[in-house]
């Protein structure tokens, strides 16, 4: 009976290859399900059969689609190869953008190049030669450290210090603090015996007091307790006026009555100071001078160790020629002593004049060295004034006979003095 299924399922099988329009109809495939509801499923033989089946049903659709696509003229396009990817091509890259280079050369003249002629200096501010070192160098010193302000007492301090900590002073210096006189007379009076202290009379002027614990008579008349405070003065001296205090009309001091008339209101209880120049400047000569009531700083000024120079401008009749300058240059006697000036320079005349000017530096500025020095070269002067005494110039907008009050720190400052 199996070669019997086997024959009907062969003739099956050749009867799908001769028709294959009818290879996949529905009779066909009922004919293989009949065909293989007879063959046992356990058996070995079974599996030999369907194996069978299955490969001329293979074949018989082969020939099928044959034919099919030769009766049809249908065309498959062709299968592509998996795992390669497909290759795309690379588009045109971009053409650089070039710059031109027109470098100028030693001798001025300008090329014009498609690339930098010497690129290595393009190169030389990237390299490490040229970069400054941003750290701090260990051999770097620091900055000096600003000088700590002193610190500030109260009243109740202060008081006690000046009351059982305050520096003693010589009796003669106290008097012409006080106003009494100058250095010179109140020596004088202290030697005369009209000066008691503490009920003592005193005759030595090196005394050592302290005006506020000691009780000082001066004829009878109590000496005050309070002194009044250092004064400064930059005066614009004009002519016809002396620095001594002969003459109150004609002193420069005269100068300075209305605004000691308004001290005096403002500091009541105070005795009022007594002022004096700094040096000496002669009658016909103007220009700038120092008035103070301070005779340390006025006696360290004027002295020649301090060094400050003095500057004059003086104005000349005729011309002047460089064998004046080399007279002048060469220095005269004044007094017994030679004096050379520090330097004399020709400058131009003013504007508004036509006399010739000298601008002349002496070191001791002597009485009346710098006329002494022009006269001898023969010239004669017309004016003569003092602009500069050290580092303290003349200020430009002081008017002839007005004053500047200044605080001891800026005066010395300017004058260049160690405070």
């Amino acid at each position: 009976m199996r070669r019997s299924h086997l024959k009907m399922a062969m003739a099956i099988t050749a009867a799908a290859a001769a028709s294959p329009s009818t290879a996949l109809s529905s009779s066909y495939l009922l004919g293989r399900r009949e065909c293989l509801k007879f063959l046992p499923r356990p058996a070995h033989s079974a599996r030999k059969i369907r194996s069978t089946l299955k490969l001329s049903l293979v074949t018989a659709a082969s020939s099928s689609s044959s034919s099919s696509s030769s009766s049809f003229k249908i065309k498959f396009a062709e299968g592509k190869e998996k795992g390669k990817a497909e290759i795309k091509e690379e588009a045109p890259k971009p053409k650089a953008f070039v710059i031109p280079w027109i470098v100028e050369d030693e001798n001025g003249n300008f090329s014009f190049h498609m690339t930098h002629p010497n690129p290595q200096k393009l190169l030389e501010p990237s390299s490490p030669s040229t970069q400054k070192d941003k750290g701090k160098s260990k051999s770097a010193k620091a900055p000096p450290k600003a000088p700590t302000p002193e610190p500030k007492y109260s009243k109740a301090a202060r008081r006690f210090f000046n009351e059982n900590f305050r520096p003693t002073q010589r009796l003669g210096k106290v008097l012409a603090m006080a106003g009494v006189a100058s250095r010179r007379g109140s020596e004088e009076i202290i030697f005369e015996g009209r000066v008691t202290v503490n009920g003592a009379i005193c005759k030595t002027p090196q005394t050592r007091v302290d005006p506020l614990k000691d009780t000082i008579y001066i004829d009878g008349k109590t000496l005050p307790k309070k002194l009044p405070p250092k004064l400064y003065f930059a005066l614009n001296k004009p002519k016809g006026y002396i620095c001594s205090s002969g003459e109150e009309n004609k002193s420069v001091l005269s100068l300075l009555d209305d605004y000691m008339k308004i001290w005096v209101q403002r500091n009541a209880g105070v005795p009022k100071p007594r002022l004096f120049t700094v040096g000496r400047l002669d009658v016909a000569t103007s220009g700038l001078i120092i008035i103070t009531n301070d005779g340390d700083f006025a006696q360290k000024v004027a002295h020649p160790s301090s060094g400050l120079t003095k500057e004059y401008i003086a104005s000349v009749e005729g011309k002047v020629n460089r064998r004046h300058l080399q007279v002048v240059s060469e220095g005269t006697l004044v007094e017994g002593v030679r004096c050379t000036p520090v330097s004399v320079e020709h400058i131009s005349p003013q504007p508004n004049e036509q006399k010739q000017r000298l601008r002349i530096v002496v070191h001791e500025g002597r009485n009346h060295e710098v006329r002494h020095l022009i006269e001898n070269a023969g010239l004669k002067i017309c004016s003569l004034k003092r602009v500069r005494i050290g580092g303290f110039k003349l200020p430009q907008d002081l008017g002839v006979g007005k004053h500047q009050v200044l605080g001891e720190a800026a005066i010395k400052n300017k004058l260049g003095l160690s405070i």
